[in-house]
């Protein structure tokens, strides 16, 4: 920002001096100055240098935020689908279950796996929760088209692409409250958006992001309850083979429809 401020200032400057100073007057006769090699290095290499250290320091950021998050980083999985997010986290465990387009129906819209043992605890929640100064780790995907996860306030944005799992961490440095009280906004919210035109309702893909004290998200994190307590019959749609494979079963009226 500061260095295009400053390209941004001289530029308009220049503009409208020039403007002013070679206006047109009947007596005045342009002077034919076709070229200069040493002007045309000069204005070509100040560019090229500022270019070049400005995508090295997007470089270092980018390799930054895409490298493994620390070990104690928070992990929340979001998954785009037109035209809403889905947010999935781990439970006590730490891990997250497995998850495929095969387990997909109305009620398990990210497709997890309820015969691995680690999605038993996973909840997914109507907003997003995490504690300010500690790393958080967002997994995505999408489960249809292009989508893209872009937190504003905090400078980060991720495509989320079918078929190819993307991630980000970032380290929120202020709470929603303290964000509010700074603001004078007493209904500020950070907010996931997606910046991806992806169809007809993109405009409604927001999902709030709340920033809590560690104390308060704790406590949050203790309130929650895991998915498959609240929806037990799914777990009728799971079975295992003699090779401890997952099986998803079908209705005979479902096959048939298949076919």
């Amino acid at each position: 920002m500061i260095v295009i401020g400053i390209v941004f200032v001289i530029t308009q400057i220049l503009l409208f001096w020039y403007s002013y100073k070679y206006q047109h007057k009947d007596d005045k006769r342009a002077y034919y100055y076709p070229h200069n090699n040493k002007l045309e290095i000069v204005w070509t290499m100040i560019p090229a240098v500022v270019m070049a250290l400005l995508v090295f320091a997007g470089w270092k950021t980018w390799a930054n935020i895409t490298s493994a998050a620390p070990a104690d980083a928070v992990v929340v999985e979001v998954m785009g689908k037109q035209f809403s997010w889905l947010v999935r986290y781990p439970g006590a465990d730490g891990k997250l279950g497995e998850a495929s387009v095969n387990f997909i129906d109305a009620t398990n819209e990210m497709g997890v796996n309820f015969s691995d043992p680690n999605a038993m605890d996973d909840f997914m929640p109507r907003e997003i929760h995490v504690p300010k100064g500690k790393p958080v780790l967002l997994k995505i995907r999408s489960r249809d088209v292009i989508h893209s996860v872009f937190l504003p306030h905090f400078r980060v944005k991720m495509d989320a692409v079918p078929g190819m799992p993307t991630k980000f961490w970032f380290v929120p440095s202020k709470t929603t409250a303290e964000m509010r009280t700074e603001t004078g906004n007493p209904e500020f919210n950070y907010e996931v958006a997606c910046t991806e035109i992806c169809g007809r309702g993109h405009f409604a893909m927001r999902f709030i992001l709340v920033v809590d004290e560690p104390e308060e998200y704790e406590e949050w994190l203790a309130s929650q309850t895991p998915f498959i307590e609240q929806n037990p019959q799914l777990l009728t749609k799971f079975t295992h083979d003699s090779k401890d494979q997952v099986v998803l079963e079908k209705s005979a009226e479902e096959v048939k429809t298949e076919l």
